[in-house]
């Protein structure tokens, strides 16, 4: 009997090791890893240039506070605000964590406290970012949420302009929503968010958890689009799998975030920053991101080639290497019979299969994946599977 927690649904996979696109279980079985840790191993597994730094830093010091000067926070800072609107970072260790720290900010800056937010959105477990999620089923019992959340239909440009007033502190969204069903934002629509946040002295949140990192062949997604937020959360691919999340501002945002007034033991953690450096020196190369364009082209083209007869298929969607396969029904079914073909991927909600290739895959791989897809997807298009 384990002594966990049930807190998750497991799939009958036990993990023995894993290397580049390739998970390996415990009975030798190879299956091309289209999961990424949910978004989290963009470099693949244990990538040797992040490898490399992990082992450099594990020699010199583990973790001493943030009492002291940590020079390789300075330059993780430095390369995210290099590639990004933002001015400066706050470092901790999760996504959550990241989009707390930014509510907190927002709030405190702003002296308000109404938050607006999207229905299918997600932005964590913790109390604040609980009651930022637009989904009832990861805040269902756990009331009383904290008030002054505001979620709206994503892409409503009429609701969105209803619910902006001077007492909202910030418009908090994701740019694709992943969790929610790989939907992307409506260029308009964020483009009028963003003026709203303008007009009405609103700060513009924007949660790049799983799609930050290169994962859809920018830096972060939010550069697809003419908008810069005023504040950017990212984690996930930070750390190649070393827990690491960011908040990084703008700079009219500093004297809010003055000593004292928030913190972290682990943020900016030595050993996490030697993986989040190592991981930005490879992804944030031009060259890197736009081949990551390229096989997210490539991958959504064949996507669409191949499941355009099958009725199952309601749509294919994505951006980069963030692609959602939306079926007529529940595709929980389906997943087992896909990894026993072995490919790994996984579900964004009821309905939609998610798709999250390390970045580094190959157009080969590419061709396999959609291949297996393809095979189940045809087979249960005649079935009682669905």
């Amino acid at each position: 009997m384990s002594a966990l927690f049930p807190t998750y649904n497991r799939w009958n996979i036990a993990v023995q090791s894993a290397e580049g696109t390739v998970v390996t279980d415990v009975n030798g079985k190879q299956y091309l890893d289209f999961v990424s840790g949910i978004a989290v191993c963009n470099l693949g597994h244990r990538h040797p240039h992040v490898q490399t730094g992990i082992e450099q830093q594990l020699n010199q010091y583990w973790h001493v506070s943030n009492l002291f000067t940590i020079p390789i926070q300075e330059e993780v800072a430095s390369l995210l605000v290099a590639h990004s609107a933002g001015d400066y970072v706050f470092f901790c260790n999760s996504g959550a964590e990241a989009n707390e720290a930014a509510l907190k900010l927002a709030r405190k800056h702003t002296g308000r406290h109404k938050v607006i937010t999207f229905r299918q959105s997600f932005h964590g477990r913790t109390f604040a970012t609980m009651a930022a999620t637009g989904q009832e089923k990861v805040y269902s019992g756990f009331g009383p949420l904290l008030p002054e959340f505001i979620h709206l239909p994503l892409n409503d440009v009429d609701a969105l302009k209803q619910a902006m007033s001077e007492e909202v502190a910030a418009v908090m969204l994701e740019v694709v929503q992943g969790e929610g069903g790989v939907r992307p934002v409506d260029p308009a629509f964020l483009q009028t968010a963003s003026e709203l946040c303008q007009q009405h002295g609103a700060l513009l949140i924007i949660d790049e958890v799983q799609t930050g990192i290169g994962r859809t062949g920018k830096p972060f997604a939010y550069q697809h689009f003419d908008v810069e937020p005023d504040i950017i959360t990212a984690a996930k691919g930070l750390g190649s799998g070393i827990p690491v999340g960011a908040m990084i501002g703008k700079a009219f945002l500093k004297e809010s975030f003055g000593p004292g007034v928030h913190g972290s033991t682990f943020g900016g953690n030595p050993i996490a920053m030697a993986a989040a450096k190592a991981t930005l020196e490879v992804v944030f190369d031009p060259a890197f991101l736009q081949d990551v364009q390229e096989k997210g082209r490539y991958l959504l083209a064949l996507l669409h080639d191949a499941l355009a007869s099958l009725d199952i298929v309601k749509d294919v969607r994505g951006l980069g290497l963030l692609v959602g396969i939306e079926c007529q029904t529940d595709v929980a079914p389906l997943l087992p019979l896909i990894h026993e073909n072995g490919l790994l991927v996984l579900s964004a909600g009821p309905s939609v299969i998610r798709l999250l290739p390390p970045l580094v895959v190959t157009k080969a791989e590419i061709d396999e994946a959609v291949d297996i897809l393809t095979n189940v997807l045809n087979n249960a298009n005649a079935s009682a599977v669905l």
